[in-house]
């Protein structure tokens, strides 16, 4: 399990790297909103409940993590069980083999408890661009791919009587859009004006220029949080289909003699194929 850990542990720190940056880019407003130097994020707790989807492919899908939900791999012939109330689960785990009877057969799988990596504080040294600027508040259904949107920004940013200037670089990130120039009083004035009526199609559009933010993860934690409603299946042998595997394991584990209860979802991952099992945030 350690080094299934180090690559869950290496692709969440790459996925929180993104997604924080992006979220400076919006909230950015001027220099002193954060100290120019280390700015902390601490990542709040949130309860994940397994809703019974997953991925499946031949090849193996790493861990990744995002701010509303995670996805843990599963190898062939496993099988994620999850019970409605999480003390079934906790009995479900005092025996770590189970013992499945069949009329030809008998099935012995393994059980373990699941544990999925959860960043909880993350520490970015960040820098301020002088000659790119952010430009968010861009609508969601736009009727523009996304040549045409950037041709639209350039076009707009790059007048002088719109207080831009010659646009040297563009990228379109989630959350909106990265203009570079080639002058670095342009990215000033725009971002000293910070409101601009922007035509998109065949409307006009309220857009925001804030700085352009970079920076670089300098220290990541992350701790384990467990699953307390779902248990992991291991070892199952290629014996029976999928379908018909899945009610099996589910008769079994809500029979009250095995220390089980009420099942909520069962998803199965077949040998020879690999699983992604994907975790929301629960609501409340």
């Amino acid at each position: 399990m350690s080094a299934l850990h180090a690559l869950q542990k290496k692709q969440a720190q790459l996925k929180m790297r993104l997604w924080e940056l992006q979220q400076l880019k919006m909230k950015l407003r001027d220099r002193e909103s954060f100290p120019p130097d280390k700015v902390p994020f601490p990542m709040p707790e949130v309860p994940l409940v397994f809703r019974g989807h997953i991925q499946q492919g031949r090849e193996m899908a790493k861990s990744v993590v995002s701010n509303l939900q995670i996805c843990y791999p599963l190898p062939g012939g496993s099988a994620l069980v999850t019970f409605d109330d999480p003390n079934v689960a906790k009995q479900v785990l005092q025996q770590k083999e189970h013992t499945i009877d069949m009329e030809e057969f008998r099935l012995r799988v393994q059980v373990q408890p699941l544990e999925l990596p959860m960043l909880t504080t993350i520490q970015v040294a960040s820098q301020m661009s002088d000659k790119k600027v952010f430009v968010s508040g861009i609508p969601a259904g736009l009727k523009l791919s996304e040549e045409e949107l950037l041709d639209k920004l350039e076009i707009f940013f790059g007048k002088t009587k719109n207080g831009g200037g010659d646009v040297e670089t563009r990228e379109l990130l989630q959350g909106g859009v990265v203009l570079g120039f080639t002058k670095d009083e342009v990215a000033q004035q725009l971002c000293q004006k910070g409101q601009f009526s922007v035509p998109l199609g065949k409307q006009q559009f309220p857009l925001t220029v804030s700085p352009y933010v970079s920076g670089e993860i300098q220290k990541a934690e992350v701790r384990s949080q467990p699953v307390p409603q779902s248990v992991l299946v291991l070892n199952i042998p290629d014996v029976l289909d999928g379908p018909e595997l899945q009610d099996v394991l589910e008769i079994h584990f809500q029979k009250p003699t095995r220390g089980g209860g009420e099942v909520e979802a069962v998803t199965v991952v077949p040998p020879g194929q690999r699983g992604l099992a994907v975790f929301t945030a629960k609501s409340v």
